[in-house]
C-alpha cells in the first residue's frame, strides 16, 4: 500500500481516521547530546500524509489535530506516529505536514535520483548509498576518486536537465511485472508488501523508491555540487545541495563575504591574499613572541636562583606562558635541592602547572598537587606537569608542598 504522502507528495493536509493508540516510548537526543527517553503514544491512522523514514529519506514532521508528531516510522503496511498526547481510536483527525521540511526532502531526494543517473551515464560511476543530511546531502560513489572536472561536468548536466523541465512520474508495478526488470534499485525491504513503487525521470532514469518527490525537475530550481570527500572502503562521497538549500547556502556565503570585506578592508576578490598576509604576520609575531618568552624565562630563572627566598619551595605564577616557558625555567635552575612549583594561566580559572625537584618527592607530590588543582598530569625524572581547572587553589597546593618540606626537615 502507498500512503497518501506517496500518492500525492504535494498534499499539505487531509482528514483520516485513527485506527489505534497505544502507550510507547521514544528515544531522542537531547540538547546536551545525551540520549533522552520520551513517554507518549504510538498512533496508527487509516492513511497518512506524513512520510515514514525510508529509502535514505528522513521522516516528516507535522501535526494530528494540532498535536505535534515527533517521529514517523513504517511497520509493514502501516505507519506509526509518535505523539505525547493520546488520540481516540475511531475519531476523525486532521493531519498537516511541515511543508518546508517536506519540500526540502522532495528536492534533495529527486536531486539525488537525477545526480545518480547522470553520474552513471557520463562516467559509469555507480551510487552505492546516499544520505539526506540536515544541511547537505551525500552520495557515495563506487570509485576511489572523482576528479574536479567530472564534478563540474555532472553539475552542468543536472542543471541542464532542470532547465529542460523534465517530468517526474510515479507508478506502481506488481512484483511480476516485466517492467520491474528494467528498473534500477538496490532491493526491497524484508517486510515489503504490495506493489512496487517506481519513480521515473522522463528519458533519464527509472528507480524503485518509496520516498516523496517533485513532479517536475523545474521544482528542483538548481543543484550545487560542493565537491568530494574520501569515503569508506575505497569509495568517494559526492556532496550536493538542491533547491532552497542552495539559496540558503548562498545567503550565508554572501553574509560571510560582506563581513570579511568589512574586516579586511578589501574586495571579495582580494580576501584570500589578505588572509595569507595576516597569517604570515601572525607567524612572525608568534616567532618573535616565543623568542622573547624564552629570554624572559631565562631571566626569571636567574632571578629566582639569586633571590634571598631561595630554598625550600620556590613558587612562581604568570598569566602568560606555556609548558615550554615553565620547562625553560626548570632547565635553567636545574636544581634538585628545592621544590619548584610553576603555574601559568588564569589565576582563578584553568591553566598549566609544573612541579620539579627531587625525583622521589616529585613522584609523591605530583599527583597530589594535580588533585588539589582539580586537574591531571604525568611525570618522570623529577618533573610532573599537567593541566589544572582550579588555579584559585594554588595556595593549597603550595601549603601541601611546604608541609612536605617541613616534615622532611624534621625527620633529618
Amino acid at each position: 500500500m502507498a500512503f497518501r504522502c506517496q500518492r500525492d507528495s504535494y498534499a499539505r493536509e487531509f482528514t483520516t481516521t485513527v485506527v489505534s493508540c497505544h502507550p510507547a516510548e521514544l528515544q531522542t537526543e537531547g540538547s546536551n547530546g545525551k540520549k533522552e527517553v520520551l513517554s507518549g503514544f504510538q498512533v496508527v491512522l487509516e492513511d497518512t500524509l506524513l512520510f515514514p523514514e525510508g529509502g535514505g529519506q528522513p521522516d516528516d514532521r507535522g501535526t494530528i489535530n494540532d498535536i505535534p508528531v515527533l517521529r514517523v516510522t513504517r511497520r509493514g503496511e502501516q505507519a506509526d506516529h509518535f505523539t505525547q498526547t493520546p488520540l481516540d481510536p475511531g475519531s476523525q483527525v486532521l493531519v498537516q505536514v511541515d511543508w518546508e521540511r517536506r519540500f526540502d526532502h522532495m528536492q534533495q531526494h529527486s536531486g539525488q535520483h537525477l545526480i545518480t543517473a547522470v553520474t552513471d551515464h557520463l562516467f559509469k560511476l555507480k551510487t552505492t548509498s546516499w544520505e539526506l543530511g540536515r544541511f547537505r546531502s551525500v552520495i557515495e560513489l563506487d570509485s576511489p576518486s572523482v576528479t574536479a572536472e567530472q564534478v563540474a561536468a555532472i553539475e552542468q548536466s543536472v542543471n541542464e536537465k532542470i532547465r529542460d523541465r523534465l517530468p517526474v512520474n510515479v507508478q506502481e508495478l506488481s512484483l511480476d511485472d516485466p517492467e520491474v526488470e528494467q528498473v534500477r534499485g538496490r532491493g526491497l525491504p524484508d517486510d515489503h508488501a504490495g506493489p512496487i513503487r517506481v519513480v521515473t525521470i522522463k528519458g533519464i532514469d527509472s528507480n524503485m523508491c518509496c520516498g516523496t518527490h517533485v513532479s517536475n525537475l523545474s521544482d528542483l530550481q538548481v543543484i550545487k555540487m560542493l565537491g568530494t570527500e574520501k569515503g569508506k572502503k575505497n569509495k568517494t562521497n559526492l556532496i550536493f545541495l538542491a533547491g532552497n538549500r542552495v539559496l540558503k547556502w548562498m545567503g550565508r556565503s554572501h553574509g560571510t563575504e560582506k563581513a570579511l570585506t568589512a574586516l579586511l578592508k578589501c574586495g571579495a576578490e582580494d580576501h584570500v591574499e589578505a588572509v595569507k598576509k595576516l597569517q604570515n604576520s601572525t607567524k612572525l609575531l608568534q616567532k618573535n613572541n616565543l623568542s622573547l618568552l624564552r629570554d624572559l624565562a631565562v631571566h626569571i630563572a636567574h632571578s629566582l636562583r639569586n633571590s634571598p627566598d631561595w630554598g625550600g619551595v620556590v613558587v612562581l605564577h604568570r598569566k602568560e606562558g606555556d609548558s615550554e616557558f615553565m620547562n625553560i625555567i626548570a632547565n635553567e635552575i636545574g636544581s634538585e635541592e628545592i621544590l619548584l612549583f610553576l603555574t601559568v594561566g588564569d589565576e582563578k580559572g584553568a591553566g598549566l602547572f609544573l612541579l620539579a625537584g627531587p625525583p622521589a618527592a616529585v613522584e609523591t607530590l605530583g599527583p597530589r598537587v594535580a588533585e588539589v588543582l582539580e586537574g591531571k598530569g604525568a611525570g618522570k625524572k623529577g618533573r610532573f606537569q599537567g593541566k589544572a581547572t582550579k588555579m584559585s587553589r594554588r595556595p593549597e597546593a603550595q601549603a601541601l608542598l611546604q608541609d612536605y618540606i617541613s616534615t622532611q626537615s624534621t625527620k633529618e
